[in-house]
């Protein structure tokens, strides 16, 4: 459990008064404390040990996740193209080492036809099910930032966790196969009304902003389902998705300046240096993710004290499902 927090309290006068409907309708003064508070829980919360069991977990769930998508995309149509944005994307936030240690598997299943469809149906529910092992990490690992205990059953958390990897991976599809197509689309609108290239150049310009709204879209999905918390409303984007999507995307790239111009890693680690990149990669990425989910839950926390919750209040939202001990009785010390 988290120590005794109490920067960015309100004093007994101020609590209940102007309390916000949304975290985000927070005044100013909560987010300097808010910040604070994230970070110090962030340190208390392991989340550097969380994220390098995430990422563990994150290498036996990549290559089922990317043999589903691959395979999906083959069924969507555009199979070369789709996949061939997928890794031009990767390769402009991610290391150039970390995106060849797996772009032969994915070169190879693509270029079969058949094999996209053999792929995908009879090894859909395998690879969903590897591939659904990193959620069950990030569940665990959401619940020790929200400073709570796992009370949900089996039945409920891996029909939950194959679901939201499934429909996660389909958004990513999706989304590949919206970019690839609607190319020529923006190419063929410009053309008809005198635009030409400069249609071309805008799309390309305002993709980026269409795919960062839909991952923070998926991030506040993980956010909100993850932890065993009732959180007071959906947020399709929510600041901790935010934090994370900005965190990560200047640390990948400050990450892959570094290993191209100062990284020695080809002379260190020769013939693993992909491995490794890949593995820094991945670690840094789930520091990003859980440092978002860690300042979501201190933005709720503001919203708690400022509706006169006290600051040290362990769990200050009531809880999906009570914990049970090991006679399968209710825990006492949990929030209903």
């Amino acid at each position: 459990m988290a120590e005794t927090v109490t920067a960015g309290a309100t004093s007994a006068g101020d609590q209940g008064k102007d309390v916000p409907d949304s975290p985000t309708d927070l005044p100013k003064e909560s987010w300097k404390a808010t910040a604070k508070r994230a970070f110090k829980e962030f340190k208390e919360d392991n989340c550097t040990d969380w994220a390098a069991a995430l990422t563990y977990y994150a290498v036996l769930a990549l290559f089922p996740a990317i043999i589903v998508l691959v395979s999906l995309l083959g069924l969507l149509g555009n199979g070369d193209a789709t996949t061939g944005a997928l890794l031009d994307i990767v390769r402009q936030v991610a290391p150039g080492d970390a995106v060849g240690t797996f772009e032969p598997m994915i070169r190879d299943l693509v270029s079969s036809k058949s094999a996209a469809g053999i792929a995908f149906f009879t090894g859909l529910l395998g690879a969903l099910w590897s591939a659904s092992g990193y959620m069950g990490a990030f569940f665990r690992a959401a619940d020790a930032v929200w400073d709570v205990e796992e009370g949900r059953p089996a039945w409920k958390l891996i029909p939950t966790r194959v679901a939201l990897t499934a429909i996660t991976i389909m958004l990513i599809a999706l989304v590949l196969v919206a970019l690839v197509v609607s190319g020529p689309v923006a190419e063929a609108v410009g053309n008809v009304i005198g635009l030409g290239d400069a249609a071309v150049t805008a799309w390309q310009i305002a993709k980026w902003p269409v795919m960062l709204v839909i991952v923070m879209g998926i991030l506040a999905g993980l956010y909100h389902i993850g932890p065993n918390v009732r959180h007071p409303k959906v947020a399709w984007v929510s600041p901790g998705a935010v934090i994370a999507v900005v965190t990560w995307i200047v640390v990948s790239v400050l990450f892959a300046f570094y290993v191209s111009n100062f990284g020695s890693y080809n002379e260190t680690y020769g013939t693993l240096a992909g491995v490794v990149v890949l593995l820094l990669w991945l670690y840094l990425t789930n520091l990003a993710l859980l440092f978002g989910a860690e300042f979501n839950a201190e933005v709720e926390r503001a919203r708690q004290i400022r509706k006169g919750v006290p600051a040290d209040k362990e769990p200050f939202l009531p809880l999906k499902e009570k914990p049970k001990d090991d006679d399968g009785k209710l825990k006492k010390d949990q929030s209903s």
